[in-house]
């Protein structure tokens, strides 16, 4: 065990900290459903950015990205596109201001702005929560194992075992220690709500800012004057139809990782990739923080530029430390303990062994607290999106709509409770940080798109349609890994979009259309572009100076300079600690020319509202 008294007192330090916020903020959070589960909607959008950022910024996430940065190099930029990451780009071009127009509280909610409250809203209504607290669960389980394997490096079992009245074998010790401090989590943001959620990500975006920074110059360091051991190819983003890396003569077990990712030929998973990447992003948020935070800002204006700030505060932090921890990980890999209890090499284990091997007493602790910080804020967050569904779309709307706010309070701590239990539960079964994360974004998610595309540009889409696609996804979701068992869920997505596409249309088509007054509403309050020629007609009729959205190309342009843009964000800060003049140089000129556009095409056509 490394870890000394100064390490273990800034992480106290931390704790007493966060677990404050939700003490100094519970009285606030109570006033409100609306407090609590929104903060208000009094935030400004740079800490609505920050925090998002920080719930984006998660420990098991950036396990697996210094995993992948090792393996692939620069290519594995590509690879966060399975989530996808250019979705923000989508937002703040266009869908967090339609987003935030409905005026809703949650994802369920909104389905009652699109669909009315008929029997089809309802079952609509029905099967977005059910999804929504699927992925929630799913990514709660996937930050507890990441945090759990983490904390294992630097305090093994053995260590405080005297001090322990049971013993934990030592598959179950990720485990352990994921219970223990996803309890601090629980506590500030379920006294506080969502403003105790963002002010803790404030101060824990803080802490790894500072950290991502400090082991970027610590690896510069260490790179300055040395060769770093890579295959040819392993500094280019560009890639063709096979990654063509070859470790053979410097780490040949990476060569067996690469076989096992399953990412060959790789041509063929990008444009996969791509493809739902793209589908996904015209769907808009999924049902998590990401939307709770957009429904939390002030106006559609400012849920714009919150999106666009997620970026900035986002991805040259979070690469500067994957590049530097990848850096450091190459320089010294025969130094570091990454072997499992079985004696295989676990590419995940790079991150927490650099750490191990490099940070001095006081730093270390720093960077424990850094990544214990974003595990907080992406469970913190996450959590309260999964109360938001449980308690405003199922208590108060089935079993309780008159419920006082001493009961709603009690209810969000016993909802809260409950679903960190059954995500903990998830945990212990579940494989791997990857394991998880290839479900969550190849399988599940590729239920959601067909049904959450066609809902914001199809007029005669309707609430059965919605469900039917839904439910048809999420089964075959379920059921497709069984029969696949071999392959990545990316492979099997077009079939789960198929499916899925065919139960929304025929959901539709097969059933009477949404209430014309309810479509209307909809189309003059959001204003969405699309299939919406009837709509329109009807909204004529009785408002004719009302003007449809034709900023079709425009946000379209946006989106592809702004991708553009968000890549080169992500590339520089490897330039840089990779010490590559003339790529940094590039990209900085790409980003500014990509800026400039932007500035014009974009942002003087926000909305003033």
């Amino acid at each position: 065990m490394k870890l000394q008294t100064l390490d273990f007192a800034v992480i106290a330090f931390y704790l007493v900290i966060v677990s404050s916020v939700g003490i100094v903020l519970r009285n606030k959070a109570t006033n409100s459903k609306n407090e609590y589960m929104l903060g208000g909607k009094t935030l400004p959008f740079w800490m609505l950015g920050i925090s998002n950022a920080s719930g984006m910024f998660d420990i098991s996430g950036t396990i697996w990205m210094v995993s992948i940065m090792f393996v692939y190099g620069l290519k594995s930029i590509w690879l966060v596109w399975l989530w996808p990451v250019f979705n923000q780009v989508f937002l703040f071009s266009y869908l967090a201001v339609w987003l935030r127009r409905s005026n809703a509280s949650t994802g369920a909610e909104w389905m009652i702005t699109r669909f009315g409250k008929g029997k089809d809203a309802m079952r609509s209504h029905k099967i977005i929560i059910a999804f929504a607290l699927l992925s929630c669960f799913g990514f709660m389980a996937y930050g507890f194992i990441g945090l759990g394997k983490f904390i294992e490096i630097f305090l093994p079992f053995e260590s405080i075992q005297a001090y322990i009245p049971f013993h934990v074998s030592p598959e179950f010790t990720p485990h352990f220690y994921g219970i223990i401090f996803t309890i601090f989590a629980v506590f500030y943001s379920i006294l506080g709500g969502m403003k105790s959620i963002v002010w803790a990500d404030l101060i824990q975006y803080a802490l790894m800012a500072l950290g991502s920074v400090s082991i970027a110059l610590i690896a510069m360091n260490q790179l300055n004057g040395q060769v770093l051991p890579v295959p040819s190819g392993w500094t280019e983003l560009s890639f063709g139809w096979n990654l063509n890396l070859d470790w053979s003569n410097i780490i040949s077990e990476v060569n067996l990782k690469i076989k096992d990712d399953k990412f060959s030929p790789f041509g063929m998973f990008f444009s996969l990739m791509v493809a739902k990447g793209i589908l996904a992003s015209l769907a808009g948020p999924a049902p998590n923080y990401d939307m709770q935070k957009i429904l939390s800002s002030k106006s559609p204006r400012e849920a714009a530029l919150m999106s666009m700030f997620v970026n900035i505060v986002l991805l040259p932090t979070r690469y500067f430390m994957i590049i530097g921890f990848t850096v450091l990980g190459l320089l010294y890999f025969k130094e570091l303990n990454i072997q499992t209890a079985t004696g295989s090499l676990d590419f995940e284990r790079i991150l927490p062994a650099s750490i191990v091997k490099f940070a001095p007493a006081g730093l270390l602790g720093l960077f424990l607290v850094e990544l214990m910080a974003a595990f907080m804020g992406t469970f913190a967050g996450t959590l309260n999106a999964a109360q938001a569904y449980i308690v405003n779309d199922i208590y108060l709307k089935d079993i309780k709509p008159q419920a006082s706010n001493k009961e709603i309070n009690r209810m969000n701590y016993l909802v809260g409770i409950l679903v960190v239990l059954i995500s903990i539960v998830l945990g212990i079964y579940a494989k791997d940080v990857n394991s998880v994360l290839q479900w969550i974004v190849g399988a599940l998610y590729g239920g959601y798109l067909a049904a959450n595309v066609l809902k914001w540009h199809w007029w005669r889409f309707n609430g059965n349609g919605f469900f039917y696609g839904m439910a048809t996804g999420i089964i075959s979701a379920m059921i497709l890994p069984y029969i696949f068992p071999d392959a990545l869920p990316l492979y099997y997505f077009p079939i789960i979009l198929i499916l899925s596409f065919a139960g929304s249309v025929l959901g539709s088509i097969l059933t009477p259309a949404t209430e014309m007054t309810v479509l209307m509403d909809f189309y003059k309050s959001v204003k969405p572009w699309g299939f919406w020629k009837p709509v329109h007609e009807e909204v004529i009729k009785t408002d004719p100076s009302f003007e449809a959205n034709n900023r079709f190309k425009w946000d379209m342009l946006n989106v592809l300079v702004g991708t553009t843009a968000q890549t080169a964000i992500t590339a520089l800060p490897v330039f840089i600690v990779l010490m590559l003049t003339n790529q940094i140089l590039i990209t900085a000129l790409v980003l500014t020319i990509t800026v400039l556009i932007l500035w014009k095409t974009w942002y003087k056509h926000l909305p003033k509202d």
